[in-house]
């Protein structure tokens, strides 16, 4: 793999990660509801399930996908329930008339559900499973060892995606400092929900190409 390609790759990656998608809208929610500091357990979940996805590309989950189609719809499925549920929780969230949310519905999220739902929301994302498996090993040299080129290719990809998920994170603690009035939480988490549902309903009418 030449320093040419590594660049179009990084470049590649760079724009493609910072598109909002589910993701980020989870990471910056996150951040809103749980601060900076827990949003990282949401990132960390997210990076894991997307590394997962590049990991198993490198040992044929193209191939895979293409024998087993009903995994790749499963896991479609899965990742738009998920982010419905999402989105009725955002929506019903309640908000106090001081803007600060009501003592019951207080976040309690523990640093292990919170990696489980950045991780489930990552891991079933079709459009992260295509780049997995058809995008990332048009990147690779068969002429040369793959196993080097695999790791530098997701050093790279780890950076890059880290650094989008602070931006978006930095960005969700500067809009919490806007919502301490009810009605703008209200409408914060009425935005939050429809995206998370648009997600949804998006993974539900996808097909495979």
């Amino acid at each position: 793999m030449s320093l040419h390609t590594l660049w179009i790759f990084a470049t590649a990656v760079f724009l493609l990660s910072g598109t909002p998608g589910p993701n980020m809208l989870h990471i910056m929610s996150r951040s809103v509801e749980l601060g900076f500091k827990r949003s990282m357990a949401a990132m960390a979940g997210c990076l894991l399930g997307l590394l997962s996805l590049l990991t198993a590309s490198a040992v044929g989950l193209g191939a895979l996908l293409h024998a087993l189609p009903g995994v790749f719809d499963a896991l479609r499925l899965a990742g738009a329930a998920y982010l419905l549920y999402l989105a009725v929780k955002a929506w019903r969230s309640p908000v106090a008339e001081d803007g600060t949310p009501v003592e019951w519905a207080r976040p309690t999220a523990s640093w292990q559900s919170l990696l489980r739902g950045g991780f489930a929301i990552s891991i079933s994302n079709p459009k992260a499973i295509i780049f997995a498996a058809a995008f990332l090993p048009q990147f690779i040299d068969p002429a040369k060892p793959q196993a080097p080129q695999f790791a530098t290719l997701l050093a790279v990809f780890t950076v890059i995606e880290g650094f989008w998920y602070c931006i978006y994170a930095t960005g969700g603690r500067a809009i919490s400092r806007h919502l301490s009035r009810a009605g703008v939480k209200r409408a914060f988490n009425r935005i939050t929900g429809g995206l998370f549902a648009g997600f949804g309903l998006s993974l539900l009418a996808w097909r495979a190409a």
